[in-house]
């Protein structure tokens, strides 16, 4: 008399199948979810570098409020933290001729502070003149500005969500003695 096999799997083999397929599941989600929060970071990095790049642009295109000394420049003044609410809206002078060199500040400050407000999670940014703005005892970037004048004039943008703690910037764009 032969015994007789049954060619399947038993119940052990089909619960390891079960949790080693589970696992891997598992493992795939956290690396997507690892990927999205990447691609989320690396999308406010660009979109930092353009804020700032358009903000230093400006500053160039208006030498008379640069040539300001540094307590009188509007644009030296700008240090807008998000989570204050929205920036007041200055008086517009968009594509008027007349338009004072500090009126057409007040407004390009205005425009970085509105587009910080609308893009970044509790945004910041601040600009002003700065020799050293990475701290190296901190190993980051620092809000503080302890330079005077002639140091260079430093873009600080940040903002806080799950990668950050939301007390150092970002990102800094050093614009040098060219503006």
């Amino acid at each position: 008399m032969r015994a007789w096999s049954a060619g399947g799997f038993t119940l052990v083999e089909v619960l390891v199948a079960l949790f080693m397929l589970s696992v891997g599941i598992i493992g795939a989600a956290a690396t997507q979810s690892k990927a999205r929060a990447a691609a989320h970071q690396q999308a406010l990095n660009a979109a930092a570098v353009q804020l700032a790049s358009s903000l230093a642009e400006r500053m160039r295109a208006n030498p008379v409020a640069m040539a300001a000394p540094d307590g009188a420049n509007p644009y030296l003044q700008l240090d807008y933290d998000s989570a204050a609410g929205p920036p007041p809206a200055p008086v517009s002078c968009y594509g008027d001729d007349a338009c004072a060199p500090a009126a057409l500040a007040a407004f390009d400050v205005y425009e970085a502070s509105r587009l910080l407000h609308d893009g970044f999670p509790q945004g910041r940014v601040r600009v002003c003149r700065d020799a050293a703005p990475w701290d190296a005892a901190a190993d980051r970037l620092s809000w503080d500005c302890a330079a005077g004048p002639g140091a260079p004039i430093v873009i600080k943008i940040g903002w806080r969500g799950t990668e950050g703690d939301g007390q150092s910037p970002a990102f800094a764009l050093t614009a040098g003695g060219s503006l």
